[in-house]
């Protein structure tokens, strides 16, 4: 998953340190966690086994391994599995159970493919599984600790490693949800497809290929993703769409050569600076979007989501304290409010040198990397054309490679935008769904409280393919802990959420078909 809050943030300190699932009287959620305690040290082997084996999709060795293991994994389970192979891109890994009775098939969707890794910034070895007591409240990591054979496992410690938490610790309690059904006597009322991809931290380039190839054996009512944090007060949270994305590169042009800040100084054109303003032009201080017509397109928060926001923790003032902010933009709005609007960050920025290594010089070119986060109605290809019509209108001769000799002397202002591939458009499925209240309700009863509906995250997933492909609902059902540094150094699950995600995709197995009028009496 292509996000996270960093290191050190601990809201967690917000909190009590149990489990949100505390069981309505109707649950089976007792009855598994029952079963959960007597093998807790056994899953934990098995998601430590899984971690083990190197995940970055580019390590097409290793991928392979991942993937043989995964339906190894689902073949001792009584599941029937297969490899999607794609050519020489990372596969998928697909399996199936089906359920006697059932009307309703619901697709279980993670990704067993991880970030690249900088190996030396890691506090212990990215792919040695590491058990860690609990952090300690300034952030500072827990002592490491032996993975046990046998017995419980304390829940508040933490299992390091890369894909502990995106997305191989909901991937395995996926699979141990049905083990612990089978051992209680429990039985799916929904048939379940499971889909495991291999690139999704590498854009899922090839996944449409397999979608459309497959697109009968992936047939489905539902696709539920495991992929995100849960809430960053602990609570539970189902999520109804993510944000789009798209990326740039931008680079203008000064002098040839560097040249003497004092020769030239207030003479040749600076191109970090006509960077700057430029970027200026398409984003205010306060993050509001100044592209022309960019909003044009973009819906009005509905009641219902405004509805929603105004249900979820107020967690704001928590965060900004965490992350040493003395005020956050839009006049410290919800951060819940500002992910349901289209946003542009700048990624990051080079021109020159800074500190020991800066001259004074007027260097030859900058260039800028931005994002682009996009909401329902936006497409990819409209937003990349209001961006370069933007740019035209004030005064940027627009080329999308390296510019001639000629071009930059018949130009005063010339940029070059790379645009990372086709982007991704938003997705968001209306909370008024029958699925999407049937998944609320018996995720509350497992919980015994209201679990929180949020109505799109911040984050971008590879949604829109199975959107656009299958044409069914999709529902994000988040299990991991929010601090588990993801894409960064010392990745790490929380034990305690990975025994609830046991209990939520047990819940989902078993309850889902009469909560939506699945199964045949």
């Amino acid at each position: 998953m292509r996000r996270t809050l960093g290191k050190g943030i601990c809201v967690v300190a917000l909190v009590a340190a149990a489990s949100p699932f505390v069981a309505g009287a109707q649950s089976i959620t007792p009855a598994v966690r029952a079963w959960r305690q007597q093998h807790e040290a056994e899953i934990v082997r098995e998601l430590a086994d899984l971690v083990a084996i190197p995940d970055v999709a580019r390590d097409h060795a290793n991928i392979l391994k991942n993937a043989a293991m995964i339906r190894t994994m689902l073949e001792r389970r009584g599941i029937a599995a297969r490899i999607l192979d794609n050519g020489d891109a990372p596969p998928a890994v697909f399996g199936e159970l089906r359920a006697p009775g059932a009307t309703r098939t619901i697709g279980l969707y993670a990704h067993y493919d991880g970030q690249p890794v900088n190996a030396p910034d890691w506090a212990t070895p990215p792919f040695q599984p590491t058990l860690r007591a609990r952090p300690g409240d300034d952030g500072s990591l827990g002592a490491v600790q032996p993975i046990p054979a046998t017995g419980r496992v304390d829940p508040e410690f933490r299992l390091y490693g890369r894909g502990t938490a995106d997305d191989k610790g909901p991937l395995v309690a996926m699979l141990v949800a049905v083990d612990a059904l089978r051992a209680t006597g429990n039985k799916p009322t929904v048939n379940l497809k499971f889909f495991f991809d291999g690139e999704e931290e590498a854009g899922s380039a090839h996944v449409r290929t397999i979608l459309e190839r497959e697109k009968e054996l992936l047939r489905a009512d539902v696709w539920l993703f495991a992929d995100s944090p849960v809430h960053q007060s602990r609570r539970m949270q189902v999520v109804f769409g993510a944000r789009g994305d798209m990326g740039v590169e931008m680079t203008v042009y000064g002098p040839a050569h560097a040249l003497h800040s004092g020769h030239y100084g207030n003479w040749a054109p600076n191109p970090g600076v006509l960077l700057t303003d430029a970027i200026a032009s398409m984003r205010a201080g306060d993050g509001r979007i100044l592209i022309d017509h960019f909003l044009d397109d973009v819906p009005p928060i509905t009641a219902t989501d405004r509805a929603a926001i105004r249900a979820l923790p107020v967690i704001d003032t928590d965060l900004r304290r965490e992350l040493l902010l003395g005020g956050s933009e839009a006049n410290n709005a919800l951060l819940a409010e500002r992910i349901l609007l289209p946003a542009v960050n700048l990624r990051g920025i080079r021109s020159g040198q800074v500190g020991p290594l800066a001259t004074n010089s007027i260097p030859t070119d900058a260039t800028a990397s931005i994002d682009f986060r996009l909401v329902p109605n936006q497409t990819p290809a409209h937003v990349r054309e209001l961006v370069e019509a933007h740019l035209r209108a004030r005064g940027w001769f627009i080329v999308h490679e390296e510019p001639a000799d000629s071009i930059r002397l018949a130009h005063e202002k010339v940029m070059r935008l790379a645009w990372a591939g086709g982007g991704a458009p938003a997705v968001k499925t209306s909370m008024d769904l029958p699925v999407s209240k049937a998944i609320r309700s018996v995720l509350s009863e497992a919980a015994g409280s209201a679990v929180l509906a949020v109505p799109m995250m911040g984050g971008s997933l590879p949604i829109d393919m199975f959107e656009s492909v299958l044409k069914v609902p999709l529902i994000i059902v988040p299990t991991v802990n929010h601090d588990d540094n993801q894409h960064a150094k010392d990745e790490n699950l929380r034990v305690q959420n990975l025994f609830d995600g046991i209990e939520v995709f047990a819940a989902l197995m078993t309850r889902l078909g009469t909560a939506w009028g699945g199964v045949v009496p």
